[in-house]
């Protein structure tokens, strides 16, 4: 039974399901960001509907997480997987589930928090018919990834002129770090309105385990050096960058080294080629001997792999934020990241971990090597990286956040609408 005292708002994420398993085709950031921050919003006193796109038959329509948060699954466009740059002509169809779905409830959503472009268009349109709020989180800007790619798809154009329209005029655009409110600044419009709240993570799921622990569970030994990669097989991800660090790290000369690069999909998906192209770069460098490929790791996996490495290296082109950076350093893992983004606000240098330049595989070879070859500092870095994701990214904090942000935009937007129902009188009276 719904309490009726708790307002009722709705996340919207099309193509980021948060209800899915974290590791398949293109699951990652956005979809734990939205489960984990719909969730803690419903213990706070929300009721939260996550809304995304039904992408299997099989897929049950409504997935329940906590008494006062679910997931909902609409129908826009066949029922299968869509990579998403070829989903939004089947926004339409979302946003007219949305409606029906919202006619069936005996309370009206106040607010809407929309994820990714995508989402931010579904949004705007529904805000607009709806005269509410709107919140958005970019998770990954047009401006920045079309950059670093070589290809650029067809819908770039219509990516890149929602993303400024949703800068300039939703209620309130939510960076997750102040490099991203930077970028949104100097490369998408000086216009709208901004906050800056983070991203977060379970404080209380990683860090629960030793690294003699996890070592033993994984039967790796206590003198080997881990290095290890999580996330998924996308050559934005550069883990081509990582494996080839790795072949010119001088610990492999001293240590008893081991790569493990952790994620993927099935064999024939877009990471799954990915994973094939690392593969062969692993084997052209001769160190398959010391890389391992476990494949998809579960939440359960994940603070174990975490706990057992030596070092986590995110050597993305570009990131938002960065999940699993935090995710490493709250189990004590120092991170070796790249200096973009997100990442120059999750990732202290010198003190969580260090940070080098995208794309140089010279440079994150003598970070990693730092690390690796200094094991007193190695654990103070891990000691203050625990520390910082204590103080600054647990999601009850973000969800306490954005919770206030979204009391002042309810409370606004009921002001305002008093005040046309008030001015609409007067004229009749007049």
């Amino acid at each position: 039974m719904v309490s009726f005292s708790r307002k009722r708002i709705a996340l919207i994420s099309v193509h980021g399901d948060p209800a899915i398993e974290i590791g398949k085709e293109e699951a990652g950031g956005q979809n734990v960001y939205v489960h984990h921050v719909g969730e803690a919003l419903s213990q706070q006193g929300w009721q939260v509907d996550m809304f995304t796109r039904r992408a299997n038959p099989e897929q049950p329509a409504i997935v329940q997480h906590t008494p006062h948060c679910r997931t909902i699954r609409l129908t826009a466009g066949p029922q299968e997987f869509i990579p998403r740059d070829e989903l939004f002509e089947f926004l339409p169809e979302f946003i007219e589930g949305f409606l029906a779905f919202q006619e069936q409830l005996e309370t009206p959503y106040l607010l809407i928090h929309s994820n990714y472009w995508l989402s931010s268009w579904v949004g705007m349109q529904l805000c607009k018919k709806l005269s509410l709020p709107q919140v958005h989180t970019y998770h990954s800007l047009g401006a920045v990834k079309y950059k670093a790619t070589p290809t650029v798809p067809l819908i770039a154009k219509t990516r890149l002129d929602i993303e400024k329209t949703c800068l300039e005029t939703v209620t309130r655009v939510v960076a997750t770090s102040p490099q991203e409110r930077d970028h949104m600044r100097s490369l998408v419009s000086t216009r709208g309105n901004i906050d800056i709240i983070p991203c977060g993570t379970r404080i209380n799921h990683f860090g629960t385990v030793t690294q003699e622990e996890a070592r033993h569970t994984l039967g790796i030994t206590p003198e080997e050096k881990v290095i290890l990669y999580v996330g998924r097989f996308d050559p934005r991800k550069g883990i081509e960058t990582l494996v080839r660090a790795v072949h010119q790290c001088r610990t492999r000369e001293t240590e008893k080294v081991r790569l493990i690069i952790g994620g993927g999909s099935r064999p024939g998906h877009s990471d799954g080629k990915e994973r094939e192209r690392i593969e062969s770069i692993v084997a052209e460098l001769g160190i398959g001997n010391i890389t391992q490929f476990p494949g998809r790791l579960s939440q359960d996996d994940l603070p174990v792999y975490y706990a057992a490495a030596d070092v986590c290296v995110v050597p993305s082109h570009y990131e938002p934020f960065g999940l699993v950076t935090i995710e490493a350093m709250a189990c004590g893992t120092p991170v070796v990241g790249s200096d973009v983004g997100g990442l120059q606000f999750t990732v202290v240098p010198e003190k969580t971990g260090l940070l080098a330049p995208p794309k140089d595989e010279a440079a994150f070879a003598a970070a990693i090597d730092r690390i690796l070859l200094n094991p007193e500092w190695r654990s103070q870095l891990g000691q203050a990286a625990r520390k910082r994701v204590e103080t600054k990214f647990s999601w009850d904090g973000v969800a306490t956040q954005l919770g206030e942000l979204y009391e002042t935009l309810i409370e606004e937007s009921s002001q305002a609408a008093a005040q046309e129902v008030s001015e609409a009188l007067t004229q009749v009276s007049a």
